[in-house]
């Protein structure tokens, strides 16, 4: 049930691995799927790529949504200064792991609050260095069709079992590689007034 003196909550994402994130302390929020063209649009680096993309996703549901809080979230994989994709299937997730074998991949989790009601925007990135062990095809055969990730950027789930194929993770926040930064979020939330547990 819906409290009536709470602001409303609007994820603005089509992931479900956001959704199971938020929903580990907030019971009710709305959830929109942003209608964003990822490929048209143009930004000078990674990291403003993942900053353009969580901002235009919240942006894009916020006429519809001015007196909730909008939370939109992007991820951007780089390896080799490069930003690698979702693979969207087998052959290109085998591909991504093995260019990942002995390396380290950076991911870049984007977050950016919308306040209409006080005209303000919060924004916070995440930096996640995930230094993959040396592995070949067999291990990651076997790993895809465990996990099944073609829809992560990586090719793996650390929610699953991700963690086979990883020598080290630097991070400030764990949940930051599942998409979305909680650490960082429940502060934001908070400072906006939302009662948290």
């Amino acid at each position: 049930m819906r409290n009536p003196h709470a602001v409303p909550l609007v994820l603005a994402s089509s992931s479900a691995y956001r959704r199971s994130l938020l929903e580990r302390f907030i019971n009710d929020f709305d959830v929109i799927s942003p209608d964003v063209d990822e490929a048209a649009l143009d930004a000078e680096s990674p990291l403003e790529l993942a900053e353009l993309l969580a901002r235009t996703k919240a942006e894009t549901v916020l006429p519809q949504h001015r007196k909730s809080v909008i939370i939109g979230s992007d991820q951007v994989a780089v390896r080799d200064d490069k930003v690698i994709g979702k693979p969207g299937d087998h052959a290109h997730a085998i591909e991504q792991l093995l260019s990942a074998s002995g390396k380290t991949v950076e991911f870049l989790t984007a977050v950016c609050v919308l306040d209409p009601a006080n005209r303000r925007r919060y924004e916070h990135v995440d930096h996640t260095q995930v230094r993959f062990r040396q592995f070949d095809r067999r291990l990651a055969d076997v790993y895809l069709h465990h996990d099944k990730p073609y829809d992560c950027a990586g090719s793996f789930k650390l929610e699953g079992a991700g963690f086979v194929l990883f020598e080290e993770v630097r991070t400030t926040d764990p949940t930051a590689l599942v998409g979305l930064p909680m650490i960082w979020l429940a502060g934001t939330l908070r400072e906006l007034g939302q009662l948290l547990p």
